[in-house]
């Protein structure tokens, strides 16, 4: 499937009580940039039992590595799960990212003073917050990673405008 839906992929993650902070395109959107995304990219407690949680939902939703140029269709694993990487994957609702630790070796327990709960209807979702948002992406230095950066520090500005 090659469609995306970041609230039924979100919504899944949720449902099965997975511990995670959303970075990247996600992160930028839910912060209220006006910026489109194509996965959902997440850090996840490596917890072992948020990695059985998060294994499971995505077994469920058919999860595979889609950077696999053999096209085998390799599920996730406990072991992928919890280890340093990152895993590209294809599910039901469309891609995502599980990214075990950010770029600078940060993950899941470090990321957490770094982010703030955003409301997207019901969900109480875990966000990367903006600064750091920024500084990650500027880090990066990929082409659509720099061209968001102004965006984001935009976007940062108008919110510390309209905060007491």
């Amino acid at each position: 499937m090659s469609s995306f839906d970041l609230d039924r992929l979100i919504d899944a993650l949720c449902d099965a009580q997975v511990d995670f902070v959303i970075v990247g395109g996600a992160a930028a959107v839910l912060h209220g940039a006006p910026v489109t995304t194509k996965d959902l990219d997440i850090v996840h407690d490596r917890a072992p039992a948020n990695v059985d949680r998060l294994l499971r939902v995505l077994l469920s939703l058919d999860a595979y590595n889609r950077a696999d140029l053999a096209n085998r269709r390799l599920p996730p694993t406990v072991s992928g799960l919890s280890a340093r990487g990152h895993l590209n994957l294809q599910t039901t609702y469309g891609p995502l990212d599980v990214l075990c630790e950010l770029d600078d070796n940060r993950g899941y327990t470090e990321l957490l003073p770094h982010s703030e709960v955003i409301l997207a209807g019901e969900r109480r979702l875990r966000v990367l917050d903006l600064p750091t948002l920024i500084a990650v992406k500027a880090r990066v230095g990929r082409p659509k990673d720099r061209l968001v950066v102004p965006v984001l520090i935009a976007t940062l500005e108008e919110k510390q405008k309209r905060e007491p």
